[in-house]
């Protein structure tokens, strides 16, 4: 084989990703508007009165906390208005060295009570338990530091009803958000978990818990990731909901069933992304058992959490992103092309193997292989445009449909001006931010093969749209 051989080999391998993730994305994108066009029917009659009540199903809401005294208060108060008929609000302070325990003692009269409860998970020692005074559907769990992880296995074993919610401690809830995100269990008794929408509160105003006007970043930065975001749950997540393939349900909001968690070992501590890694355990667990179960995605509840306009913070992000999706797929890697595995092992495993496990790798030696060898003319005029359209331009079409999707669904983003600026955020992520993206995945990626230690980094959350931090 010639060298001028190989370099049309790489030409066409670069091309040929390109061109298979490009129009796996666009699939998936068909598939979400029929599945929104569903759902939009399905709760046009839910809106109806009710002639029925009480027969939505309990649920422990589980915050894990470490050092969030400026918002932990906040936070609880808003649970508390949350619109449903029977939780509990359960706060694991995973060892907070700052004031998050007097903080909630003081605020929400909490006295310490001896509570009998089942260890069916392994966690760190659980110090103290205590319960409110005024609030009886509130308790806290004080315990050694173990991580996110460990926390949720901890408010696992202290939770009295049998579904549970996890958040995060400095997310918002809609005020509707547990109704509408449990509905699925009401609908089909095989739903073993479902997951919300994750929106940008970046450019929000916030008080008391609630978002009180919706609104973008004003930066570039956090625009782009409003785009990011849709484009990841309306079509993506949505994308592979009907297929029972759904691989992430994201860790500030889902809901599960207690037991099918705590059959399958409850969250893993060695890992980052422990919440997709639970995800497709319970997959490949339900699978092998050959066990009837649905895993679900609802587009219409939202948690709102804040984005990092830094770019050295947002790198930590999405290198800690990428390890955790390698750990996800290694450890679980049994349920590819399994005999059992139906459409998450036959369709969305591999796609998530060879796109967004590999993907970086792929995509980063795309850009300086093609960028490299039109430079030296090893490589024509005309495969540098076919490449470029196939990388930048479908990016494109995928980034405005997503927004399209999203502005005849739920038009969250009212006014011309946030419906220019997210057009822009659409056209100009593909020039430079989507391409730094691939880098920052590629280092995780490489970070995990030289077993270096799994770190989750300094988020450094401002909170500038949340008036309850200012105040």
């Amino acid at each position: 084989m010639t060298v001028q051989d190989l370099l049309i080999a790489a030409q066409w391998t670069f091309l040929s990703y390109f061109v298979l993730l490009n129009c796996g994305y666009i699939m998936l994108n068909v598939v979400s508007i029929f599945g929104m066009r569903d759902y939009f029917r399905a709760r046009s009659v839910d809106s109806l009165p009710k002639i029925y009540s009480d027969y939505e199903l309990p649920i422990s809401i589980l915050v894990p906390a470490y050092n969030e005294a400026a918002t932990i208060v906040a936070s609880v108060r808003a649970l508390l208005q949350l619109r449903y008929p029977q939780f509990e609000i359960i706060v694991i302070n995973d060892g907070s060295t700052d004031e998050t325990l007097d903080i909630l003692i003081r605020e929400f009269s909490l006295v310490a009570f001896p509570e009998v409860y089942r260890k069916r998970i392994e966690t760190q020692q659980v110090n103290t338990i205590y319960v409110s005074t005024r609030h009886p559907n509130i308790r806290v769990i004080d315990k050694r530091n173990g991580g996110k992880a460990d926390s949720l296995n901890a408010g696992i074993n202290c939770a009295r009803f049998p579904l549970f919610c996890g958040v995060d401690a400095d997310s918002v809830l809609e005020p509707d958000s547990l109704y509408k995100v449990l509905q699925p269990f009401l609908d089909d008794p095989t739903m073993v978990a479902c997951g919300g929408t994750v929106r940008i509160a970046n450019g929000c105003k916030v008080r008391d818990g609630f978002v009180e006007k919706v609104g973008l970043a004003k930066s570039t930065l956090g625009v782009i990731q409003t785009i990011e975001y849709l484009r990841a749950f309306l079509f993506g997540r949505l994308g592979w909901s009907p297929l029972n393939a759904l691989l992430i349900i994201s860790g500030a909001f889902g809901v599960f069933r207690k037991e099918v968690v705590v059959s399958v070992g409850g969250y893993r501590t060695d890992t980052v992304g422990e919440d997709m890694e639970l995800v497709v355990r319970i997959h490949r667990k339900m699978r092998e058992q050959r066990r009837k179960y649905r895993i679900a995605f609802v587009p219409d509840p939202i948690c709102w959490t804040e984005a990092p306009e830094s770019l050295r913070v947002l790198g930590s992000q999405r290198r800690r992103w990428q390890r955790g999706l390698a750990e996800s797929l290694t450890l679980n890697i049994s349920l590819l092309f399994n005999r059992r595995g139906g459409a998450v092992g036959w369709l969305a495993f591999p796609f998530m193997f060879v796109f967004e496990f590999l993907g970086p790798l792929l995509e980063v030696s795309g850009y300086l292989f093609i960028g490299i060898a039109f430079w030296n003319g090893w490589v024509s005029y005309e495969a540098f445009v076919a490449f470029l359209l196939c990388a930048i331009c479908l990016g494109m079409v995928l980034s405005t449909s997503a927004l399209f999707l999203e502005e005849i669904s739920f038009h969250m983003y009212p006014g011309f001006g946030n419906t220019l600026r997210l057009f822009g955020a659409a056209i100009i992520e593909n020039f430079g931010y989507r391409q730094l993206v691939a880098i920052w995945r590629l280092m995780g990626l490489l970070q995990w093969l030289m077993g270096g230690k799994a770190k989750w980094g300094d988020m450094q959350r401002s909170a500038a749209w949340s008036q309850d931090a200012k105040s």
